[in-house]
């Protein structure tokens, strides 16, 4: 999240690294059934490139699920992301009260639909700086997810 927020990108380096230390803590734990297991969660992830290819999402906030669904499994991950994007929702909820923006935001999402559809093209939905203050890091909320996932809220 610290990376993500300083340089605005989530390093292939750490992520190669959280997962090779994810694999071999699951081997340590359940021998070679813990390469499935991992193999597995490290999968299911990979259900939100939909989101990365209309722009909505990171390829590095994917790469992070990934990363954590090894370790956490497939039936934890798809909770983690789903509690990641409830967090991301309040998040943008509170962003939108803040900036007086509800009304502007929607417009802009009905635009993007009509253009898509229209069109036929699929092109980014988030605008290009990250500065905007719709725009904000999705490593938050997967590191709130991840935080009630530690703490046993679910």
């Amino acid at each position: 999240m610290v990376m993500d927020i300083r340089t605005a990108k989530v390093d292939n380096g750490w992520i190669l690294f959280s997962m090779f230390l994810g694999l071999s803590g699951c081997i340590w734990q359940k021998g070679i059934a813990g390469i499935c297991s991992f193999a597995v969660g490290s999968v299911v992830p990979l259900l939100l490139i939909i989101l990365f290819l209309f722009g909505m999402m990171g390829a590095g906030d994917i790469k992070l699920f990934c990363a954590l669904g090894g370790v956490m499994g497939p039936g934890a991950i798809s909770r983690c992301i789903f509690v990641s994007f409830l967090a991301g929702a309040c998040i943008a909820a509170v962003l939108l009260i803040i900036n007086h923006n509800f009304c502007e935001r929607i417009l802009y999402f009905i635009k993007y639909v009509e253009h898509t559809v229209s069109t036929g093209k699929i092109t980014p939905y988030r605008r290009k700086s990250i500065s905007a203050p719709e725009n904000f890091h999705f490593t938050i909320p997967v590191f709130i997810s991840v935080l009630l996932y530690a703490g046993g809220i679910y």
